[in-house]
């Protein structure tokens, strides 16, 4: 098991088409984790994206777009152990892991809301999923 897992999901109330124009934007990726290396390793079109990832944490993470009901599920997943070296205090190493998991666990919250935000747009709540163009 690595020390850093991250697992999360929100429902995106828009067509499902629509997923791989965000979630596979290269310039978005730099914007939602600017101190990550990222490493395709397939790309899955509407489907999502996996990564290696490289930097303050080594390890995978994935980006899947389930399609549900009249949009999608958008699951994100991270698995990755620490680059530098932790403490040897157990409780100052168990607190490190700790805050690592955190700042990924807001990361990866921020990049699910900011892909509902960009592809709700002003959806109000209730009201039908976003459609695919044409």
């Amino acid at each position: 098991m690595t020390s850093i897992q991250v697992a999360d999901e929100v429902f995106v109330a828009a067509a499902p088409s629509l997923a791989g124009a965000v979630v596979g934007d290269r310039a978005r990726w730099r914007q939602w984790w600017p101190d990550l290396e990222l490493t395709v390793v397939e790309d899955r079109a509407n489907q999502g994206v996996r990564w290696t990832v490289t930097g303050p944490v080594d390890g995978t993470m994935e980006i899947w777009c389930e399609e549900c009901m009249d949009g999608f599920v958008l699951h994100y997943y991270l698995h990755a152990e620490p680059a530098a070296e932790l403490p040897t205090d157990p409780r100052s190493r168990m607190d490190a892991i700790a805050e690592m998991n955190r700042v990924r666990r807001i990361a990866g919250k921020d990049m699910s809301f900011h892909v509902k935000w960009l592809l709700e747009g002003d959806r109000a709540a209730g009201a039908p999923a976003v459609a695919a163009e044409g």
